[in-house]
């Protein structure tokens, strides 16, 4: 637990680091990230790579700060506060939201991440 633990809280210094290739390598191939018990809105590994590149790319101040964390048998929680910053689209500024994040792991590979917001 404790790895998974800190295996996710890599991907989020990833993340923030805008480093999709770091983040990416700590999932499996067919890993998604979706919203809770809804739609996948990035599918497999080279589609969360190819996604998270294009909304860094929009939003190159986007951050995620990890407010809580917890590993709970193959799943780590974490409570996320989100700011985007101004995107380089001219769209409007994205207000600073919080998120919590569900974490699955198969072995020391996250499989899946889903989003309640």
């Amino acid at each position: 637990m404790a790895d998974n633990l800190a295996t996710a809280k890599a991907m989020i210094a990833a993340y923030n680091a805008q480093d999709v290739d770091t983040y990416v390598s700590y999932m499996t191939d067919d890993a998604c990230e979706a919203n809770y018990r809804g739609d996948v809105v990035r599918e497999g590994r080279e589609g969360t790579r190819s996604g998270l590149a294009a909304a860094f790319a929009r939003w190159p101040q986007n951050h995620a700060e990890i407010t809580h964390a917890q590993a709970i048998g193959t799943y780590v929680l974490m409570r996320e506060h989100v700011t985007r910053g101004p995107a380089t689209d001219g769209s409007a500024l994205v207000e600073p939201f919080d998120v919590v994040a569900v974490y699955s792991f198969e072995g020391e590979k996250c499989s899946r991440v889903e989003f309640i917001r």
